[in-house]
């Protein structure tokens, strides 16, 4: 679509330059000339005749298909008694000329022509609620093509790209922080672990009752409603999940203002600012980075210090590491949560180690080396004390603490690690376990020894077990996994 590019100009006449820096396609000045011709009731005709043009020249402008120079535009603004900036204004006039000009952009883009149907002749003469049905069709078939894109692909894609911008700000979020601490200042809370007595005080600091309830739906960690200002919290919260946690990633979507996701990689980035605002309330910059600080300088980080400090899980904790570490320490560092089949399931590093990628990028599914502390660490008998141990890689040496926890898929091992020349700062750094890893090279672990391939290559068939959400595509505006009737239907049942 061809645009009129306004520079700011010195000295130009009828206020010319307070349209600097503008840009408005010619459709939507078309639109524009031909709302206000219609306004002060002139014909194609006596507008013509004021500005010394034909009809179908004014004609051709009003549908987009010619540009009018700038000298043009100042000649039609002085006729329709307006300045240039207001013929410049990428606002459609009206609601019709909004939904005219959306149906010229599409009958004149690749999807309406690989349609091979006739395009509809855009006029005044069209009925309004002909207008509206056509735009509406088109909008649908826009989003069924963008369910039907929204793929393991896209996921794969949106994750790449989500974890570019988490290295490019060493993962540490300052507004997210800011939002935190304005909460916690609210509700006086001035340090140390956060109560669930204190998180029940946030949530009626937002306006929000909680309510805790036997029959929450089966595919949701909590329920809100933001109609009647009340959250629905499961009554027998199992031991693995902690029950503040579910509370502050309702209060965090409701701060953060997020809606229903329209595609993978808005639904991923709420899921990250979701976690990290909740994992900034459970452990406050402030203190977290003090107790931080105190321990670099005793020589004696250590993530359980950190979890039992504030009374978290493991894995927040890892999670809270990555934030504040490099921001605040000075120190490089990568988190893996590994699956006990030996796949990512998460992943974060600005320290140069490399994670095993597919062609797009993506390290989710993916499999470690199992030479990693991640895949080491479920052979060890010990599950109560840390796992320590350095590995030898093609890009340098990395120390890594490692953790197995127990979740609802099985086994998952939450590990972090920093490079050799940072490890000083570490408890566990005297460990004398040691690894070697070659991966990528197939020969390291992910050729099968030569013997073993003789005996069974061609004598076995195994079924992989396969995640459906694998498979599932991201339906736009609605939330991966959760059952939206049941959810309306609990709402209904127990709204006041």
């Amino acid at each position: 679509m061809p645009t009129i590019q306004h520079q700011t100009a010195p000295e130009t006449p009828d206020g010319v330059e307070s349209a600097g820096e503008q840009v408005t396609d010619a459709l939507t000045i078309g639109r524009r000339i031909r709302h206000l011709r219609t306004l002060r009731k002139l014909t194609l005709e006596s507008l013509g005749d004021a500005i010394g043009r034909a009809p179908s020249q004014i004609s051709m402008m009003e549908n987009g298909k010619r540009e009018p120079s700038l000298a043009m535009l100042r000649t039609l603004a002085a006729a329709l008694s307006v300045t240039v900036p207001e013929l410049l204004d990428p606002a459609p006039a009206d609601e019709r000329a909004a939904m005219e000009i959306e149906l010229e952009r599409a009958q004149r883009g690749p999807l309406f022509a690989a349609l091979g149907l006739p395009q509809v002749r855009v006029g005044k003469s069209l009925p309004a609620d002909a207008l509206q049905t056509i735009v509406g069709l088109q909008r649908e078939i826009e989003r069924l093509l963008t369910q039907k894109a929204a793929t393991p692909e896209e996921a794969r894609r949106a994750n790449a790209e989500l974890r570019e911008t988490m290295r490019a700000q060493d993962n540490y979020f300052p507004e997210l922080e800011e939002h935190a601490a304005e909460l916690l200042t609210a509700v006086g809370h001035s340090g140390g672990p956060l109560t669930q007595r204190v998180a029940g005080d946030m949530a009626s600091h937002l306006g929000f009752s909680l309510h805790y309830v036997h029959d929450l739906p089966h595919s949701t960690r909590s329920v809100t409603d933001t109609k009647n200002g009340r959250i629905y919290l499961p009554q027998d919260s199992r031991a693995s999940h902690d029950p503040r946690a579910a509370l502050l990633q309702a209060l965090a979507s409701h701060i953060l203002q997020h809606s229903a996701p329209a595609n993978y990689g808005e639904f991923l980035r709420q899921r990250v600012e979701t976690n990290y605002l909740t994992a900034a309330l459970l452990l406050p910059e402030g203190s977290a980075v003090h107790a931080l600080k105190n321990a670099k300088e005793a020589r004696q980080l250590s993530i359980e210090d950190l979890r039992d400090h504030f009374g978290v899980s493991y894995e927040t904790a890892a999670h809270r590491f990555t934030n504040l570490a490099t921001r605040h320490l000075g120190i490089n560092v990568h988190f893996m949560k590994v699956h006990e089949s030996g796949s990512i399931h998460k992943a974060y590093e600005n320290d140069g180690v490399n994670f095993p990628t597919d062609a797009l990028g993506a390290i989710e599914g993916q499999h470690v080396c199992r030479h990693w502390t991640a895949r080491v660490v479920f052979d060890i008998a010990d599950r109560f004390s840390p796992y320590y141990q350095y590995t030898d890689t093609g890009a340098g040496t990395y120390w890594c603490t490692s953790k197995v926890l127990s979740g609802e898929d099985g086994e998952f091992s939450v590990s972090v690690g920093v490079p050799f020349s940072q490890v000083k700062w570490f408890r566990g750094r005297e460990t004398t376990e040691r690894s070697v890893s070659r991966c990528p090279d197939a020969s390291c672990c992910r050729k099968p020894p030569e013997h073993l391939a003789d005996r069974w290559a061609d004598h076995s068939w195994p079924s992989a077990r396969t995640h459906a959400s694998l498979l599932a595509a991201l339906p736009p505006g609605s939330f991966p996994g959760v059952d939206s009737t049941e959810v309306y239907s609990f709402l209904e049942k127990h709204a006041p």
